[in-house]
């Protein structure tokens, strides 16, 4: 990585509750961004914005969303009141044309798979930050052709934080103790850390993940993976390419960070 880019990152952001925990993934989250050079802005790519076409946050003040229920009210107390940038959303449209990339000033803001993760990076929420939609109509390869356009943001000050889990299976969740992961997730999320830095000829085999024997069971639904190629394809087959943290909590949820740059 050359001075001036910035890295990216998919961060496995698992439960809400990291937020208000001290963890080996939380501290992981902590150390990158008190050592990865500092951005002039962030482009989050969540799992938890799943949409129908393509947007992007373009407001002045996002509001802070609180996604989900059922956990303690200081998880719905936390507020992170970072700037948007609509002058980056405007380069990002700009970026994925011919795509129509929506510019949305009130629907949305910061879910809880971006600000969840980068709240430990920067808390002072003192970076501009604007937050791409996912399409969920589109195909994995779709995904991974936008985050090639994307990746020009990287060389303009711009870090690609992109968060979900490469494992994601609610319904399979072991929820009382320590547990072994399933057989199954495990050997996804193997197979995911091998291919990483994949070199090969033809169709990525992680934007083919469904022809993996785990992948039915690791995502029932794809939108907690696909935020990984938005990173993957940022890559420039030179750079660095590692795994910050690693594990699998409650057998079937996978924490697997991967870092670019």
């Amino acid at each position: 990585m050359t001075e001036s880019r910035m890295p990216a990152l998919f961060l496995g952001h698992g439960s809400p509750m990291n937020v208000l925990e001290d963890n080996q993934y939380t501290q992981v989250w902590t150390r990158l961004g008190q050592t990865l050079p500092r951005p002039r802005a962030i482009l989050a790519i969540s799992a938890h914005w799943y949409t129908r076409g393509t947007a992007v946050t373009a407001m002045e003040h996002p509001r802070t969303i609180h996604d989900f229920g059922g956990f303690p009210q200081a998880l719905f107390d936390i507020r992170y009141p970072a700037l948007g940038s609509p002058e980056l959303a405007k380069e990002i449209q700009q970026l994925l044309l011919p795509v129509a990339v929506d510019a949305d000033l009130s629907e949305w803001g910061f879910d809880h798979g971006s600000w969840g993760v980068v709240k430990k990076m920067y808390p002072d929420a003192d970076i501009p930050m604007v937050q791409l939609s996912i399409d969920g109509t589109q195909k994995p390869e779709y995904h991974y052709q936008l985050g090639r356009k994307l990746a020009a943001l990287r060389d303009q000050g711009v870090m690609i934080i992109a968060s979900g889990n490469v494992v994601h299976n609610l319904r399979m969740v072991r929820w009382q103790g320590e547990v072994a992961p399933y057989a199954w997730a495990e050997s996804f999320n193997q197979f995911v850390r091998d291919n990483i830095a994949w070199r090969g000829e033809g169709v990525h085999p992680l934007v083919n993940y469904s022809q993996h024997e785990g992948a039915a069971l690791s995502n029932p639904t794809p939108e907690h993976y696909l935020p990984l190629l938005y990173v993957l394809v940022s890559w420039d087959g030179q750079e660095p390419v590692s795994v910050p943290v690693d594990g699998i909590e409650m057998g079937s949820l996978s924490m697997l960070s991967v870092q670019v740059g």
